[in-house]
């Protein structure tokens, strides 16, 4: 009797401790799920704050010719006037049919600053212009300069027809910050897949060519993200260019 006693106690603590954490992960998901939704509303702020800043922004040529365009909304730098630099993004991708694709996370860890001093949220916005920095875009990592190549895009409503910009360009880069700010150099540095974000949001293991070549479609909780950029980029275009997706409210 004593014995079935003892098991019956070992059993119902197995059980308690089971539950205990299966609830611990499940509220660890909803935290990273809420997280993965919070990095998407602050990028959709810093891209629009980018975009449209008077005469600094981001000219419409660039905007039209984008293939992808990657957000970091807070960018840091760890160190003294040279240090190491972080930051947890989001992209997308357009697609053959003019939409935009499930958002991918991705981190950035690295790169060279120039003189400042207790920079704090640095927004980065990353334009991949060609083919190739698409490519490089969908690899689980790459690193910045030596494998993908990456230079500051011009500013101003228009940019000059006689830049670099369009010729070999993989990446053009923007930022902005309240603080002191003299640009910052992303050689050197490493983007690479941020696989736990992705499976928080969409519930699943998915893979960054999935999502960014329209094999996933866009999870509700990133709508509000992508209508940002399809508004920005229709921005660049004239009127009778625009046309909206009734179902997503996207401009393409």
């Amino acid at each position: 009797m004593m014995k079935t006693s003892r098991t019956k106690l070992v059993i119902g603590l197995v059980m308690l401790i089971l539950a205990g954490a299966f609830t611990v992960r499940a509220d660890d998901d909803k935290s990273k799920k809420e997280d993965a939704v919070a990095r998407l509303q602050k990028a959709s702020s810093a891209l629009e704050q980018l975009a449209n800043t008077p005469d600094k922004g981001i000219p419409d040529e660039v905007l039209r010719g984008a293939k992808c365009i990657a957000v970091i909304p807070n960018l840091t730098k760890a160190g003294f006037i040279v240090g190491v630099t972080r930051g947890r993004g989001v992209s997308t991708c357009r697609l053959a049919n003019g939409r935009w694709s499930a958002p991918a996370f991705f981190t950035l860890t690295g790169g060279n600053w120039g003189a400042q001093i207790g920079v704090e949220d640095v927004h980065l916005v990353i334009l991949i212009m060609n083919d190739k920095g698409m490519n490089d875009l969908l690899k689980d990592k790459v690193q910045i300069g030596a494998e993908a190549s990456a230079s500051a895009g011009p500013v101003g409503r228009h940019a000059s027809a006689g830049t670099d910009w369009k010729l070999e360009t993989e990446m053009l880069t923007y930022s902005r910050s309240k603080g002191l700010f003299a640009g910052v150099d992303l050689g050197g540095s490493y983007i690479e897949r941020d696989k736990d974000t992705d499976v928080a949001l969409y519930g699943r293991e998915v893979t960054t060519p999935e999502l960014l070549t329209g094999k996933v479609p866009p999870p509700p909780e990133a709508r509000a993200f992508l209508n940002v950029v399809s508004n920005v980029k229709s921005e660049a275009k004239n009127p009778d260019e625009k046309h909206v997706d009734k179902a997503t409210g996207q401009k393409y």
